[in-house]
C-alpha cells in the first residue's frame, strides 16, 4: 500500500509541478503583485494539493472504480432491467445533488433561481441520462446517432431561450453540464459502464465501456435551460470575496463545509453499495475491506483537494485574472492557452479516465496521446474563451461550430473514439478548471468590462473547456484511420509492384 501510495504521489506532483511553476514564475515578474502572504499560501496549497490527488487516485483504484463496476455486473447478471434502471435513476439524482460544484454554482444564481430547484432539477436530469445510457448499452444503440438527436435538442432549446429574451441563462446552462460530472461521481460511472458492458459482452463491449459521462452531461444542460424557461427576471451576479485573507481567517469553516460535502457525495454512494452488497452482490470479506480502506482514502484526498484550490488557488486565479488583464489583454490570451495546457493534468478524475481507456482499449490509445490531446484541447479553449470575454459575443459562436464539427467527426472515427471524447468533455472540467480558472476569468472580466456582465461573458469557460476534448479526442482516432489506410495502400502498392521472379510456382 506505502508503494502505491509513493507512486499516486509522484504522479500528483508531475501532474501539479507545471501549474504552480507558471504561478510563481509569473509572481516575480511585473505581470502580476502577489504579496508574501499570498505567494507562501499558494505554495503551500500547491503542496497539499498533491497530497489530495494522490490519495483520491489511490481511492480510486481500491474504492470507486470497483465498485461501480461490481455494481454495473452484479445487477446486469440479475437480469433485472428495473432494478438496474431504478438504481441508475436515484443513484444519478442522489450524487448529483450531493457534488459540491452543482451547490457552488447554485448559491451564485440564487436571486433568480431557487438554488434547492436548481439542484433537485439537475439532479434529475442526469438520472434520467444515466438511464439512457445504460439502454444505449443494453440495446447496443449507437452512441453518435444518440449524441447528434440530444444535442440537435439543446440548440433547438437555445433558439427558444433566445427568442424569449433569456440568453443569458445559456452560459449557466453549458457550465452545469461541466460542474456535474465532478471527481466523485466520475469515477463510478465510468466503472459502471465498464462493468454493463463487460457482463453483457460482444464484439462492441469496449465501445459501450464509455458514453455515460457524455450522455450524462447532456441531461443538466437541457434541465437548467428547461427550468430557465419557467423562471422569471434576470440573473443577478454577486461577486463573492476573492480573498487570502478570508480564506486563511475563515480556513476552520472551509475545511467543515468541504467535508460535509464530500461525506454526504461518499455517504450516498456507500449507502446504495450496502444495500446492493446485501440483497444481490455478496462480495468476500476481503474485497469489502479494500473498498471500505480505499474510501478513507478517497475522502481524505478529496477535502485536502478541495481545501487547498478554496484558500490558495481560487483566490490567486481572481487576482491574477484581474492584474494580468490590467497589464496587456492580448498576454492574457497567451497565459490563458498555456495555463490551459498543464491545469488539465492537475484534474484528479483525468488520471482515472486515462487509467481506464489504456486498460479497456489494451492499449490502442496511449495515456500520453490522450494527456497531449486534453492538454491542448484545454488550452485552446481557455484562450478562445478569454477572446470571447475581451469582445463580449455570444459563447453560441463558439459551441455551435464546435458541436457541429465534433459531431460529424463522430460518423468518420472509430465509435470507441467518438465515445472516449464525449467523456473526456466531462472529465476535463473538473474542480480545478471552475475552482481555478473560472475565478481567473471572473478576474479579468471585472477588470474588462466590469461586475455586469460576468455571466455572460466570463462563465461559458467550464462549457468550452468540456467542448474542445471532443474535437482533439476524435482528431486523434481520425489520424488513427488516416495511418491505418496509409499503411494498407503502401502495403499494396509493394506487393503489386513485386518482380514476378518473386512468385514461386509450386507444382
Amino acid at each position: 500500500m506505502a508503494k502505491a501510495l509513493f507512486l499516486k504521489l509522484k504522479e500528483s506532483l508531475i501532474s501539479v509541478l507545471p501549474v504552480a511553476a507558471i504561478v510563481l514564475i509569473i509572481s516575480f515578474t511585473p505581470l502580476a503583485d502577489l504579496s508574501v502572504k499570498e505567494t507562501v499560501a499558494f505554495a503551500v496549497s500547491a503542496v497539499f494539493l498533491i497530497l489530495g490527488i494522490g490519495l483520491f487516485n489511490l481511492g480510486a483504484d481500491l474504492a470507486m472504480t470497483p465498485m461501480g463496476e461490481h455494481v454495473g455486473s452484479g445487477l446486469t447478471k440479475s437480469k433485472k432491467i428495473t432494478v438496474l434502471l431504478s438504481v441508475c435513476f436515484f443513484m444519478g439524482l442522489l450524487i448529483t445533488i450531493a457534488e459540491p460544484d452543482l451547490s457552488v454554482l447554485a448559491e451564485q444564481v440564487s436571486t433568480v433561481m431557487n438554488s434547492t430547484v436548481l439542484i433537485v432539477t439537475v439532479g434529475v436530469g442526469v438520472g434520467i441520462f444515466l438511464v439512457l445510457a445504460v439502454l444505449k448499452i443494453v440495446f447496443r444503440i449507437n452512441l453518435s446517432r444518440l449524441l447528434m438527436f440530444f444535442y440537435m435538442m439543446l440548440f433547438a432549446l437555445c433558439a427558444i431561450l433566445i427568442e424569449c429574451g433569456k440568453a443569458g441563462f445559456l452560459p449557466l446552462s453549458f457550465d452545469s453540464g461541466g460542474v456535474t460530472t465532478g471527481p466523485v461521481t466520475v469515477p463510478f460511472i465510468m466503472a459502471l459502464g465498464v462493468g454493463i458492458a463487460t457482463t453483457i459482452g460482444g464484439r462492441d463491449a469496449n465501445e459501450n465501456s464509455f458514453g455515460l459521462i457524455a450522455m450524462c452531461s447532456i441531461g443538466p444542460m437541457i434541465a437548467v435551460m428547461a427550468l430557465a424557461l419557467t423562471s422569471s427576471g434576470t440573473i443577478d451576479y454577486k461577486l463573492a470575496d476573492y480573498s487570502v485573507e478570508t480564506a486563511l481567517n475563515g480556513i476552520g469553516h472551509i475545511f467543515l463545509e468541504h467535508s460535509l460535502d464530500v461525506l454526504k457525495a461518499l455517504g450516498l454512494i456507500v449507502l446504495f453499495f450496502v444495500v446492493l452488497q446485501l440483497a444481490i452482490l455478496k462480495l468476500p470479506k476481503k474485497k469489502i475491506i479494500q473498498i471500505a480502506i480505499g474510501i478513507l482514502y478517497t475522502f481524505f484526498g478529496l477535502v485536502i483537494f478541495l481545501v487547498a484550490v478554496t484558500v490558495g488557488f481560487m483566490p490567486i486565479g481572481f487576482k491574477l485574472g484581474q492584474q494580468i488583464a490590467e497589464y496587456n489583454e492580448a498576454l492574457l490570451v497567451v497565459f490563458g492557452f498555456i495555463l490551459g495546457l498543464v491545469v488539465v493534468l492537475a484534474e484528479p478524475a483525468v488520471h482515472v479516465l486515462n487509467k481506464q481507456v489504456e486498460q479497456v482499449t489494451g492499449g490502442g490509445v496511449k495515456k500520453i496521446e490522450m494527456l497531449i490531446a486534453l492538454s491542448v484541447a484545454v488550452g485552446i479553449s481557455i484562450g478562445l474563451s478569454i477572446i470571447r470575454m475581451i469582445f463580449g459575443f455570444s459563447l453560441l459562436y463558439y459551441l455551435i461550430p464546435g458541436y457541429l464539427i465534433s459531431l460529424g467527426l463522430s460518423f468518420f472515427v472509430p465509435k470507441i473514439y467518438t465515445a472516449i471524447a464525449f467523456d473526456s468533455g466531462g472529465v476535463a472540467s473538473g474542480p480545478l478548471t471552475s475552482s481555478f480558472i473560472l475565478p481567473l476569468a471572473i478576474g479579468a472580466c471585472v477588470t474588462v468590462s466590469g461586475t455586469g456582465s460576468i455571466l455572460t461573458d466570463a462563465f461559458g469557460i467550464v462549457a468550452m473547456v468540456a467542448m474542445t476534448p471532443l474535437i482533439t479526442i476524435q482528431a486523434l482516432g481520425f489520424k488513427a484511420v488516416i495511418s491505418a489506410k496509409v499503411r494498407q495502400k503502401i502495403t499494396m502498392k509493394r506487393i503489386l509492384s513485386a518482380d514476378d521472379e518473386q512468385i514461386i510456382y509450386f507444382k
